[in-house]
């Protein structure tokens, strides 16, 4: 399945976003507590930590919009991708269409349906069918002695009603990172309020 080659990693660092409980971000940045991974059978790019890509107001309007938070907050994360199986590239697009037949073929030996994206929304929401293929890739990953294991996966997603009348941009539009490998992330951060005395940089 996935082979490095001279452009798989990417370049430079990145800034990350997560919407979680103050107490929560607190703990992290003082190295009290650590981020879970997400492992439900629904998360959009599969079980791992999962950042909003320099969106800070998306991070926190999540934590508001949470049932499970009391006091919303934003944690900063400084990323780096490494090996990142990124959505918005052919190369990995065509990996994961590789997956998908695989998963296929494998559900209708076992006898069992295909999971499905669901939800009450156009956006679908709960994408199960989504995580099983990219789980499916890792998986397939893992079983390979030559391959190397993806350190994040990233992908784009257009979500929300259209922006203006007959319009492709969507209110949520975003780019999410989610990161399996928790060495990418090089440390984290409580993010700052501007300072209007002076330029922003």
């Amino acid at each position: 399945m996935s082979k490095q080659t001279l452009y798989s990693k990417r370049p430079n660092l990145i800034l990350g976003f997560h919407g979680c409980e103050e107490t929560t971000a607190k703990r992290i940045v003082c190295a009290e507590d650590y981020l879970k991974p997400s492992i439900n059978d629904y998360d959009w790019l599969g079980n791992g930590m999962y950042f909003w890509e320099n969106n800070y107001e998306r991070a926190l309007e999540w934590a508001k919009r949470s049932s499970k938070i009391e006091k919303p907050a934003v944690l900063g994360a400084v990323i780096d991708l490494g090996f990142c199986m990124d959505l918005m590239d052919s190369e990995f697009l065509k990996e994961l269409k590789k997956a998908y037949d695989t998963l296929k073929k494998t559900m209708e030996l076992a006898g069992q349906p295909m999971p499905t994206n669901e939800g009450r929304t156009p956006d679908k929401l709960l994408r199960k069918l989504d995580c099983a293929v990219i789980q499916t890739v890792h998986a397939m990953n893992e079983l390979s002695g030559e391959n190397v294991s993806y350190d994040s996966v990233r992908g784009v997603f257009w979500e929300g009603s259209e922006l203006y009348p007959n319009a492709f941009f969507k209110e949520k539009n975003h780019i999410q990172i989610c990161v399996r490998n928790p060495n990418c992330i090089k440390g984290y951060f409580l993010p700052r309020v501007i300072d209007k005395n002076f330029i922003v940089p």
